[in-house]
């Protein structure tokens, strides 16, 4: 519950910030007319969102177990890839984000409305996929789909709740520090997606040592207890985790979290008002 919690939120404010700025502009510029098209665009994008997480869960459920486990090792490897881009991404490209989003709006205005629909349909697609490819890959790790799901709402509402407020100036939060704190949580948790990930591709006999554990916790947790699910979906934690997963993970965190805390010049700072 807690990592879909976290991811929800992070990846909701972001698309909802997102959408403001733009918002916030076409009002600004006096351009109200254009509003329908802009929320055009974000509505089918977020209903592509929706598809690509029917399609993981539904091409899932029809595979063999051979290929259930290829296709969950290759989406988490996929949904780490992604988010490790993004988090990076988000830190060095946020600064400039509202000059950048108003300069699309106003070069997608020669083209009419269906441009500026364009302009909000790919900003906030990029967000969506892949939030719904990382939740995908985490709502494997978690295994407990009741709970993943419910804080998978929680984050969404907070985030779209949140959005409102901050484009509404009702509410301040110190955006830096929220995105860096997010960040790191979600590098976690995409570490843990990366050891399932390997795992995954142990069973399949395509990397060694799935039966080399360093511990097997099973006789005091069990693997389908709440809070094997909560670690698991928090850290990555597995209670039979081999050494392989675990060099998997330490290697992660240690190669992606030292680059990202460092430099804090470069930290988070967006504005949605126009």
């Amino acid at each position: 519950m807690l990592s879909t919690f976290i991811i929800a939120l992070r990846e909701g404010l972001e698309a909802a910030l997102i959408v403001g700025i733009l918002v916030a502009y076409v009002v600004r510029t006096d351009r109200k007319h254009l509003l329908k098209p802009l929320w055009t665009g974000v509505a089918v994008a977020l209903v592509l969102t929706l598809g690509l997480g029917a399609i993981l869960s539904f091409t899932s459920a029809e595979l063999s177990d051979r290929g259930e486990e290829l296709f969950a090792g290759v989406t988490s490897f996929a949904a780490v890839g992604l988010v490790t881009w993004m988090v990076f991404w988000m830190k060095r490209a946020a600064r400039n984000m509202r000059n950048e989003l108003h300069g699309k709006v106003d070069q997608a205005l020669t083209g009419g409305p269906i441009s500026l629909a364009l302009v909000a349909f790919f900003a906030v697609a990029r967000e969506g996929l892949e939030t719904a490819l990382f939740i995908y890959a985490n709502f494997k790790t978690v295994g407990a789909i009741s709970s993943a799901t419910l804080g998978l709402v929680l984050g969404l509402a907070l985030a779209v709740a949140l959005g409102y407020l901050i484009y509404n100036r009702s509410v301040k939060i110190d955006l830096s520090k929220f995105f860096t704190i997010t960040g790191v949580a979600l590098i976690i948790v995409a570490a843990g997606v990366l050891s399932y990930g390997v795992h995954e591709f142990q069973e399949l006999g395509w990397l060694p040592g799935a039966d080399d554990f360093i511990w097997d916790v099973t006789p005091w947790i069990a693997k389908e207890s709440i809070l094997a699910s909560l670690l698991g979906g928090a850290v990555g934690f597995d209670t039979t985790t081999s050494w392989v997963q675990i060099l998997a993970w330490g290697a992660y965190l240690t190669a992606v979290l030292v680059p990202y805390l460092s430099n804090k010049s470069q930290s988070t700072k967006v504005a949605v008002s126009a």
